[in-house]
Order: C-alpha cells, then sequence, then structure tokens
C-alpha cells in the first residue's frame, strides 16, 4: 500500500495516534517516535494491526502541542540547550561537529537531550580529549551501527551525547528511520541560531 493509501486508512485514528504519541513525548520525555506511537496505540486500546501516523504527522502535532501549551517553557530550553551545544562543538571542533536532532529542529522540550555529532579516527581519540579536558563521561549504546561509539556527559542539567563516525562518514547524507534527511547544522550555524533565538526572547 503507498504512503497515501496509508494516509488515507483512518485518517481520525491516526490523528488521535499523533496527538497522543506527541503529548507522551512532550510531557513524558520519550524521544523515540515509534516507541511513542505504540504507547499511544496501546493507551487507545487499537491492535497491532492499526494504521499508526508516520513520523512527520507525529512531529507535526508535536510542534502544535509544543506551541500550545509548552511555548516559553521550550523557548527557555531550548535557548539553554543551544548555548551548551555550541560551548561545546567550540570546544571539540578538531573532530568536525554538527548538532542535530531535537535542539536543532524545534522540538527540544524539558527533557531534550543534545544530540552532537563528531567525526574522528577513531573513538578513543575523543575519550583521551575528553580525559585530558576533565570533562567526565560514559559509554552509551549507539543507536545506529554506523556510530563507533556514544559518549554521554552531563553540563548542569543539559545531558549530551558525543555520537562519533569514522571521519570518513562526515560526507555522507544521514537519514532518520522513516527515510527523511536528518538535519545537521556545524558551529557557525548553531551560534546563529542561537542568536535569533535570544532576539526573540529579548
Amino acid at each position: 500500500m503507498s504512503s497515501r493509501q496509508d494516509r488515507q486508512r483512518n485518517p481520525q485514528q491516526r490523528n488521535h495516534v499523533a496527538a497522543l504519541a506527541a503529548r507522551l513525548m512532550a510531557e513524558d520525555g520519550i524521544s523515540d517516535f515509534a516507541l511513542a506511537k505504540r504507547k499511544a496505540a496501546r493507551k487507545l486500546g487499537l491492535a497491532e494491526s492499526a494504521a499508526l501516523p508516520d513520523d512527520g504527522e507525529v512531529e507535526a502535532a508535536l510542534r502544535t502541542y509544543q506551541r500550545l501549551f509548552q511555548e516559553e517553557e521550550q523557548q527557555v530550553r531550548r535557548q539553554q540547550l543551544l548555548a551548551v551545544a555550541a560551548r561545546l562543538m567550540s570546544a571539540t571542533q578538531r573532530f568536525n561537529p554538527y548538532l542535530t536532532g531535537a535542539v536543532l529542529d524545534g522540538t527540544a522540550g524539558r527533557y531534550a537531550e543534545i544530540d552532537i555529532q563528531l567525526f574522528a579516527d577513531s573513538a578513543k581519540d575523543v575519550e583521551i580529549f575528553l580525559l585530558n579536558e576533565k570533562i567526565d563521561f560514559r559509554h552509551s549504546t549507539p543507536r545506529t551501527d554506523r556510530a563507533e561509539a556514544v559518549l554521554t556527559l552531563f553540563d548542569g542539567d543539559a545531558t549530551v551525547n558525543l555520537v562519533i563516525y569514522p571521519r570518513d562518514e562526515e560526507r555522507v547524507s544521514f537519514r532518520a528511520r522513516d527515510g527523511r534527511l536528518r538535519e545537521r547544522a556545524r558551529l557557525e550555524a548553531v551560534r546563529s541560531l542561537l542568536a535569533e533565538v535570544l532576539a526573540d526572547s529579548g
């Protein structure tokens, strides 16, 4: 069945699932679209074979929910997270950092984590750099086989995931599980975005 046909199956049901999944992501800190959709479907008592919204539909519902119920809180939180991201990206310039995920795309809420892609000859190089800088970190499970390692560190109340890829992966396009191109931004763009958020809040 085509994606268009799938969207036409039970559109009201898909909207209900998208809205509940968005609320779970905004209020409960769920960051995985698939998990949020499964939980929403279960809460609504739907069968496992039920037509579910795609990630884009849930993201649109999430943006609407945040705009209606969390706008001021989210703006403050995103400002904080962008500032932390810019500072860490500046410190890790030798590893060609890129910001990606919810902090970049504007859906970062109260529980959002910062995802920064790094490109290195070896994950050990990044570990040694962090140790030399006296930055504490722990190893986390990579969400993709392409990542060599994920080092998680804490900056105030912000959780930062440094997702390390081989250096020759830098020019490769990254896609989300639903096939959409995953946005990413270099330090200059992140600083510009932070300046825009600060201007909007002023």
